[in-house]
């Protein structure tokens, strides 16, 4: 399957080299009926690309059973995967079905794997390798047909060595290994996830959205994130309902992290990664814009020579003249950008320079035409607010972070 359609069906968010490496394993693994261990940190989105093996395999129209291991107590955690009979022990009081047995022909997910006592370590052994489980109080052998996706964020291997988890049991799990990257090793998808989970809360909410300023974006990169994408996101919701209806600046960012904002670190930015696929339509309407800014100078510089404005008319003034009206002449050659007499793309740069080379000088001088209001820039350029900041912040042309304050 093409990853990209991948990633949109199993709303696997980001663009990181890292997250296209899981996307691709993922992609693999998704139709072979394997036992795969999700390992990572803690909220490093472990349950979503277990969902997303089980939706793109060949039970994804049968059930997804989530189990976490660790929030089972120890005493019942037997009766919870394995089932009862009824009178087995207190409380029993009719025969009970266990998640391996709900999960029969789908998928189960054991999450925190490693909380799992080494009693009931030998019975998921035995269902791993044959199907085969036995409900507490009952002496017949069930089968049941699952596949088993474990996920952990505690070193298997380590606890193997201490005793603590059965070698065994690691290996049968062990069959295919997905490592799932800590937030702070792709920085690059934190845009996309501020974005995600701002749109998702402000709409379940009912609040206005107005976005996060690029200072504010860079801010929370250099932040290490140990909570990773699960803290990444109470973040979010958390700023938003703090500022509500305000778009958020660097300065917020600091004041809603509290205590935390001493654990920011003074990386400099690491470079985003670009996908390859550009919108042409977009480079057409900045290099268009490009040529009629020049245009627009040359109307005004003709005004001026010719005495019908002067330099003390407002700017309001100049903008509701109409030169037609005045019945001006064009410069015959205004689509060429001349610049003091000169082509502003000279004959022996062509070659060496890029569209981006454009782009760039465009924006900056656009931002330094409005005097940095983003509104009027974006608008003169015809582009959206977010396109806009996403430019500055690709071109680094906003003003560099005092990290010392």
């Amino acid at each position: 399957m093409n990853l990209d359609r991948l990633q949109k069906n199993s709303g696997v968010i980001g663009t990181s080299k890292k997250i296209k490496q899981v996307l691709e394993m993922v992609n693999q693994v998704s139709g072979v009926d394997i036992s795969v261990l999700v390992t990572g940190e803690s909220g490093t989105g472990k349950e979503v690309i277990a969902k997303a093996i089980h939706k793109n395999s060949k039970r994804s129209n049968t059930s997804f059973v989530i189990v976490n291991c660790g929030a089972i107590p120890e005493g019942i955690i037997e009766s919870e995967l394995f089932g009862h009979k009824k009178g087995s022990f207190t409380g029993a009081n009719e025969d009970r079905k266990g998640y391996f047995e709900e999960a029969n022909l789908g998928t189960i997910f054991l999450d925190e794997i490693g909380e799992t006592p080494l009693e009931t370590q030998v019975k998921l052994l035995r269902v791993l390798e044959n199907g085969e489980f036995i409900r507490v109080g009952e002496a017949k052998t069930r089968k049941t047909d699952v596949r088993i996706i474990a996920a952990t964020n505690k070193d298997l291997k380590s606890l193997v060595q201490k005793k603590e988890f059965r070698e065994d049991l690691y290996y049968r799990l062990n069959t295919v290994n997905i490592k799932l990257p800590a937030l702070r090793n792709r920085l690059e998808d934190i845009g996309p996830f501020i974005e995600r989970f701002s749109l998702e809360f402000t709409r379940s909410n009912d609040l206005r959205f107005r976005g996060f300023m690029p200072d504010a974006i860079r801010t929370m990169k250099q932040y290490d994130w140990p909570g990773n994408i699960r803290e990444l996101k109470h973040f979010v919701e958390k700023i938003l309902v703090l500022e509500r209806g305000e778009r958020i600046t660097s300065e917020m960012v600091h004041n809603s992290m509290d205590g935390i904002a001493s654990n920011i670190t003074n990386k400099e930015d690491l470079p985003v990664i670009i996908g390859n696929d550009s919108n042409k339509a977009e480079v057409d309407l900045m290099l268009r814009q490009l040529f009629l800014l020049k245009q627009d100078t040359e109307i005004i510089q003709k005004l001026l020579m010719s005495g019908t404005i002067s330099t003390t008319h407002s700017e309001n003034n100049i903008s509701s003249m109409n030169p037609l009206e005045k019945n001006l002449q064009f410069p015959q050659k205004s689509m060429e950008i001349v610049e003091e007499g000169f082509r502003f793309i000279r004959d022996d740069a062509i070659g060496d320079i890029s569209i981006k080379d454009l782009e760039k000088e465009l924006i900056t001088r656009t931002l330094s035409f409005f005097n940095n209001n983003r509104r009027k820039t974006a608008r003169s350029l015809g582009l959206s607010e977010r396109t806009l900041y996403r430019k500055i912040e690709e071109y680094g042309l906003e003003p560099k972070i005092n990290r010392n304050k």
